[in-house]
């Protein structure tokens, strides 16, 4: 059998090897759509098959489906390239099939947790003393912050969540951009809050809040609040002004936390940390490791200041479960799961083979990228870059909406290149996201050449 298990995994080695060394080459969007997908998928229940078998026909059938996620030149959405020694890391956690919920079954996870915590909060700038808890993705860790604030806020009004729950509590007023991620608001939907709980803030033209709309929004405010500010705007990478916000919430006795998905990465820097003063005054904070760490995916972590807060919106007690003594972490304490993968070991690798300057050298040569494509694509008539680019996000619009939708098109189906639409500000959008570690700037030229290709044409 031992044998067995040998072959199977050397051939997977030999694909993963092959694959990747083809990315700079690979078409970057997939070549089969999902409906295409679907009966190829389809499964025979009567049927079983060997292990090599299945693994091969799994290849095989998934390979006209897949996007180059991985590859040097795809620009859509903010993604990360899953560095191999993240992913053969990751590979190790799936080998080992270690559950991460607590600290007796596999001490090595939750030492590597505690160890990639203490890393990710001095790499950040963040208060030392904040817990961390390995999730998902961004959704997850704002999920998981906001539940911590949820509770804090209404302990400070009085109101005790954990013995009353939320039927009869105070209201919470949700102070937050116009423009917030979409995942900030899918994660207070899960927690009980609907649209009459939101006091929207109006943004400027790079979609970070007006302080005199904040300032007035504050003012209406009555009872517990939280304040959720932006590190990034999905569209342009603007900032919203942290310093001025964090003390008025202060003040106002309200929690602060920070969207920081791709963002907070800045705080890494010395090019480009100005951006984060303040970052630094919140209570919570949620950041990825699938995109600027370049870990696999799910990676993300939920930061939280008051580890008590944390602790009490998130632990799981039960008798059968170890719990915590003196310096002891039980990773299940700090996130919405129990069973869940070792999320710390990728984490550490990657941590490991870059070190401090090697994450800040790639968060800060992505931006200059991104400066590169606006100022390749701002040269062409008709072309508008509809945004400051002061990160790593590039928002482009070709003359007309429906102009932009048929560059954007013709990009993917051409694929050089992989870019998405969006719209914003009353406009469709290109929007170019410069994430991956092995971009460089021939891959921004050669894509600069595919999209004013498609852009001539659609003109033409």
């Amino acid at each position: 059998m031992s044998a067995d298990y040998e072959k199977l995994f050397a051939e997977i080695a030999a694909y993963a090897a092959r694959r990747r060394a083809e990315d700079s080459s690979r078409y970057h969007a997939p070549s089969a759509s999902y409906a295409q997908q679907v009966g190829g998928f389809q499964l025979d229940l009567s049927q079983a098959a060997e292990p090599d078998q299945v693994i091969r026909e799994l290849m095989e059938l998934a390979e006209p489906g897949l996007a180059a996620i991985t590859a040097p030149r795809f620009f859509g959405w903010v993604m990360g390239g899953s560095n191999p020694t993240g992913v053969a890391a990751d590979w190790l956690t799936s080998i080992w099939g270690q559950n991460a919920g607590n600290h007796i079954a596999t001490p090595a996870a939750a030492a590597a947790e505690t160890a990639s915590a203490a890393a990710l909060l001095e790499l950040l700038d963040l208060p030392r003393e904040a817990s961390v808890g390995f999730v998902t993705g961004a959704t997850m860790a704002s999920f998981t912050c906001l539940a911590a604030a949820r509770g804090a806020v209404l302990r400070r009004a009085g109101w005790n969540i954990d013995a009353d729950g939320m039927a009869g509590c105070p209201p919470i007023s949700i102070v937050v951009g116009e423009e917030a991620h979409s995942t900030i608001f899918a994660g207070l939907k899960y927690l009980g809050f609907g649209e009459r709980n939101f006091v929207k803030v109006a943004v400027n033209r790079e979609g970070a809040m007006e302080m005199d709309a904040f300032v007035a929004a504050m003012r209406t405010v009555q009872g517990p609040a939280i304040v959720i500010g932006q590190a990034g705007h999905i569209n342009s990478g603007a900032f919203d002004p942290f310093v001025d916000i964090a003390q008025i919430a202060r003040e106002r006795g309200a929690w602060l936390h920070v969207d920081g998905a791709f963002g907070l990465w800045a705080n890494a820097t010395q090019t480009h940390r100005l951006q984060c003063e303040g970052l630094d005054l919140a209570d919570s904070w949620s950041v990825d490791g699938h995109k600027w760490l370049q870990t696999p995916y799910d990676c993300a972590y939920a930061i939280v200041r008051d580890r008590e807060s944390h602790l009490r919106a998130m632990q799981i007690a039960a008798s059968y479960l170890p719990t915590a003594a003196g310096a002891d972490r039980v990773p299940a304490d700090y996130v919405p799961e129990l069973s869940r993968r070792a999320r710390g070991f990728a984490t550490w690798a990657m941590i490991r083979l870059l070190g401090r300057q090697g994450i800040a050298d790639m968060v800060s040569r992505h931006c200059a990228l991104a400066q590169r494509f606006a100022e390749a694509l701002g040269a062409e008539p008709g072309v508008e870059i509809m945004n400051d680019v002061v990160l790593n996000q590039v928002a482009v619009h070709f003359g007309a909406d429906a102009q932009t939708a048929a560059v954007v098109a013709r990009v993917q189906a051409g694929g050089e290149c992989f870019v998405a639409g969006a719209s914003w500000r009353g406009k469709a959008i290109m929007r170019i996201s410069v994430t991956n570690e092995n971009t460089t700037e021939a891959d921004v030229d050669r894509s600069v050449a595919a999209m004013l290709e498609a852009w001539r044409a659609v003109r033409g």
